[in-house]
C-alpha cells in the first residue's frame, strides 16, 4: 500500500496513507511500555494510558470523551509490553478535530490527584476481573516464569499494591524519560492529501518539546526452564508452555510466523486444532501465538480442558511437535502452509485501523514498511531447510517452560 513520511523537526513521523473512503483511521504510537517501568512502578505506563482520558489543560474528562463520540467516531488506547497506542475512527471531514485531540490528551494532561484516585479503582477493578479469567491470567503469570527477573514478566496491569503507589511524580518522569519525539508516529489513513496531513500535522505536533534521549533498554536473559502447577478454584484445566525465541530483527522472524500459523495459528485447520479439537475432542480452546519483540521473542501454546484430558493434551502436543521434528515438511506442505498465510494476511488488510497501527509499528521498528508484495515474497522464500532449523530450534523441549492452573474442590 502507498504510503508517505512526513518528518517534524522534533523528529515526531507524520504516516500518510491515502486511501478512497469515507471512513478514516488514525492513531498514536508510542515506543513506550511496560518494560519501560522501574521496579516498583508496574502498571505504570497502563495507567498513564488510562489518565489522559480525564482532564487536560483545556478540557474536562466529559469533554475529552465527547470531542469525538459527539460526531460518531470512536476512541481508544491500550498499552503493551512495548509500545502505548491512541487511536480513533472517524468520518472523512473530522481529521484535524481527531489529531487535535491526539496533542492534547498525550501532551498537554494533567494527571490531576482526584481523577488518580479514582483511575487506581478503575485499574484496580481491571486487575480483580482479569484474574478471575484464568484463560487471560495465565498468560502474564507464565511470562512471569519465562521472563523472571526482567520487566517483560510484569503485568502490564501492575499489582494493586504498585498501582496504589503510583504517584504524579511517577508519571510526569515516565512521560520526560520515555516518550521521545523521534520514537512517536501519528499515522493516518484515509482520503486526504499529502500536503493536508503535513500541514495538520505540523499545526498539532511540531510545537512539541523535542526528546530524542536514547532509549535504554536491557535485553533479557534466558532462564533456565521451569515447570510449575498452581491450583486454583477453577472448572477447567489450563496450561500455557513455550519459550523464548527470535527477535523482531531474527532472520528467522517470518519462517516462525508461518510455523507458528501451520501448527496453532488462526482458522480450523492448524495442526494443533486438527488433532487435539477435531480428532479427540479434548480441548476447546488450542492454540500457539509467536510475539516477536524487539530483543526477544515468546513462542508458546495455550490450551483449557477438563483436569483429566490435561496430561493426554500435553501428550499429543509433543507428540505433533516430534513429528514435525523427525518428518521435516514437503515442499508441497510449505507450498500450502504459505498460501493459506498469505491469503490470510490478505484478508487482513481489510481491518483498516488494524493495518495503520501496523504500519505505524513497522515504521517504528524497522524504519521503514514493507509493501504487501514484498511481505508475500518473504514468506514464499521461506525454504524446506530454514523451517526444519526454526522448528529443530523452537521445539526443542529442554529449553521449555510450562504453567498448569490445576483445578481444586
Amino acid at each position: 500500500m502507498e504510503y508517505n513520511v512526513h518528518t517534524l523537526k522534533n523528529g515526531i513521523r507524520i504516516l500518510h496513507v491515502p486511501a478512497a473512503s469515507a471512513i478514516s483511521h488514525a492513531c498514536i504510537l508510542i515506543n513506550a511500555g511496560s518494560r519501560d517501568e522501574e521496579d516498583a512502578q508496574m502498571g505504570l505506563a497502563h495507567f498513564i494510558e488510562h489518565l489522559i482520558f480525564k482532564r487536560t489543560e483545556k478540557r474536562t474528562t466529559s469533554q475529552i470523551l465527547n470531542r469525538l463520540e459527539s460526531v460518531g467516531a470512536d476512541l481508544n488506547a491500550y498499552t503493551t509490553k512495548e509500545y502505548t497506542c491512541i487511536h480513533a475512527s472517524f468520518l472523512h471531514p473530522y481529521l484535524d478535530r481527531t489529531l487535535e485531540l491526539f496533542n492534547d490528551i498525550v501532551f498537554h494532561s494533567t494527571f490531576p490527584e482526584d481523577e488518580m484516585e479514582k483511575e487506581k479503582g478503575v485499574v484496580l477493578d481491571e486487575i480483580a476481573s482479569y484474574l478471575d479469567q484464568p484463560e487471560e491470567a495465565i498468560n502474564d503469570d507464565f511470562e512471569d516464569i519465562l521472563f523472571r527477573g526482567h520487566s517483560f514478566g510484569r503485568n502490564i496491569l501492575g499489582t494493586p499494591e504498585t498501582v496504589a503507589s503510583l504517584s504524579k511524580k511517577d508519571i510526569q518522569s515516565f512521560v520526560k524519560n520515555n516518550y521521545r519525539t523521534d520514537q512517536i508516529i501519528v499515522a493516518v489513513i484515509g482520503n486526504y492529501s499529502l500536503n493536508k496531513l503535513a500541514k495538520i500535522g505540523e499545526k498539532y505536533f511540531a510545537e512539541v518539546p523535542e526528546n530524542t534521549s536514547s532509549i535504554s533498554r536491557i535485553a533479557p536473559v534466558i532462564n533456565a526452564p521451569l515447570h510449575q502447577t498452581v491450583d486454583k478454584q477453577i472448572s477447567q484445566s489450563h496450561c500455557m508452555m513455550g519459550t523464548q525465541t527470535y527477535s523482531l530483527y531474527h532472520p528467522y522472524k517470518t519462517g516462525l510466523l508461518l510455523l507458528n500459523n501451520l501448527f496453532g495459528g488462526n482458522g480450523m485447520s492448524s495442526i494443533l486444532n486438527l488433532q487435539l479439537r477435531e480428532k479427540y475432542g479434548i480441548a476447546y480452546t488450542i492454540e500457539s501465538a509467536y510475539s516477536p519483540l524487539s530483543d526477544t521473542g515468546i513462542f508458546a501454546i495455550y490450551f483449557g480442558t477438563d483436569k483429566e484430558k490435561a496430561p493426554k493434551a500435553m501428550q499429543l502436543i509433543r507428540k505433533e511437535m516430534n513429528k514435525l521434528k523427525q518428518k521435516p515438511l514437503t515442499e508441497v506442505q510449505l507450498h500450502k502452509a504459505q498460501n493459506k498465510f498469505i491469503g490470510q494476511i490478505a484478508l487482513g488488510e481489510e481491518n483498516r485501523i488494524g493495518l495503520i497501527i501496523a504500519m505505524a509499528k513497522s515504521l517504528l521498528d524497522y524504519n521503514h514498511i514493507d509493501s504487501l508484495e514484498t511481505v508475500f515474497q518473504k514468506i514464499r522464500q521461506v525454504s524446506v531447510a530454514d523451517m526444519s532449523q526454526i522448528i529443530n530450534e523452537v521445539f526443542d523441549e529442554s529449553k521449555w517452560t510450562s504453567l498448569l492452573f490445576n483445578p481444586i474442590d
